[in-house]
């Protein structure tokens, strides 16, 4: 049967989920091939789980943090969250945006002359 991971979210330390599909299977949620602590589900309704973990501070830190989210025995993916965190981040995404930006007044230039030459 397959599952999929509907609502995720960030809250006051803790990651929450909710996991769309019948009984659900064991869960893990991994970083950086180790198992986290604490994972509790809990029944919401008819085929919904409430999935909760706290997230060790000792897992954050500068840089973007993956965290996935699958089932005990075979390994399957049902989900993932990331943590972005950090100044060093906070540079890398001004320089893309303004890289971004330069490419777009590029574009836009070249369309508005290529308007012009053809008459549209």
């Amino acid at each position: 049967m397959a599952y999929m991971l509907e609502i995720s979210r960030i809250r006051a330390g803790y990651w929450e989920g909710v996991l769309v599909g019948p009984k659900p299977p064991e869960i893990n949620v991994v970083h950086q091939e180790k198992i986290l602590p604490g994972l509790e589900v809990a029944a919401l309704g008819k085929d919904r789980w409430r999935l909760s973990l706290p997230i060790p501070p000792e897992v954050l830190s500068d840089g973007v943090q993956t965290f996935l989210v699958q089932t005990k025995a075979g390994g399957d993916r049902l989900g993932h969250f990331t943590i972005v965190t950090g100044i060093p981040l906070e540079d890398d995404i001004r320089a893309e945006m303004d890289l971004l930006r330069a490419e777009l007044d590029l574009l836009k230039r070249a369309f508005r002359r290529h308007c012009v030459e053809t008459g549209a």
